[in-house]
């Protein structure tokens, strides 16, 4: 049955009109992305193939292009929407965070680092320059590694400084063999 033949309560669109995107389910927000399913599969059927066969909604949103031309009703049109609904996620947490208030603990400027910096699939040291009120001023990956190491250089971390004028520092590695995240103030 297609979803225009769903009772309207139950239809994904109609419902996060009514009640917002928070009482969604993953593969309902997925449905109204893709707006369509295929032949024999509506919407929201095709969304929890995809959430199903791709182990839960990061690996999907994440996966390559083959990987999600492989799967049915996927494409180039399909990995398009996930890639710039991932990206407008990304920017909305950046607008937030950037130049708006100062990250006061640990754990906002730990937000902002891992929303830039989880896909990274090798080691990346970057610095985090703030200003007098501890805002963001900007992030720049300045070492870039392999999978186990990052050689980094300090003179090139004081010439960043400089250049940013800023007044405060926060710098970080991205260790992907160990998925974790190590966090230096300065």
């Amino acid at each position: 049955m297609a979803i225009k033949d769903w009772p309207a309560d139950e239809r994904p669109r109609e419902k996060l009109l009514r009640e917002g995107s928070e009482v969604l389910s993953d593969a309902e927000l997925l449905a109204v992305l893709m707006r369509t399913g295929v032949a024999g599969s509506d919407a929201v059927s095709l969304a929890r193939r995809l959430l199903a066969e791709c182990g839960g909604l990061r690996p999907l949103l994440e996966a390559k292009l083959e990987r999600l031309a492989g799967l049915p009703g996927c494409g180039p049109a399909a990995f398009a929407t996930f890639r710039a609904a991932l990206e407008l996620g990304r920017r909305y947490v950046y607008s937030t965070l950037e130049r708006d208030g100062p990250l006061e603990n640990p754990g906002a400027a730990s937000q902002y680092l891992v929303s830039r910096m989880k896909a990274y699939q090798r080691e990346v040291f970057a610095c985090l320059y703030l200003d007098t009120r501890h805002r963001v001023i900007a992030l720049r990956e300045l070492f870039f590694g392999s999978i186990d190491s990052a050689t980094v250089h300090p003179r090139e971390i004081v010439k960043s400084c400089l250049e940013f004028n800023c007044a405060a520092i926060m710098a970080h590695i991205r260790l992907y063999l160990y998925k974790k995240l190590i966090l230096f103030i300065i």
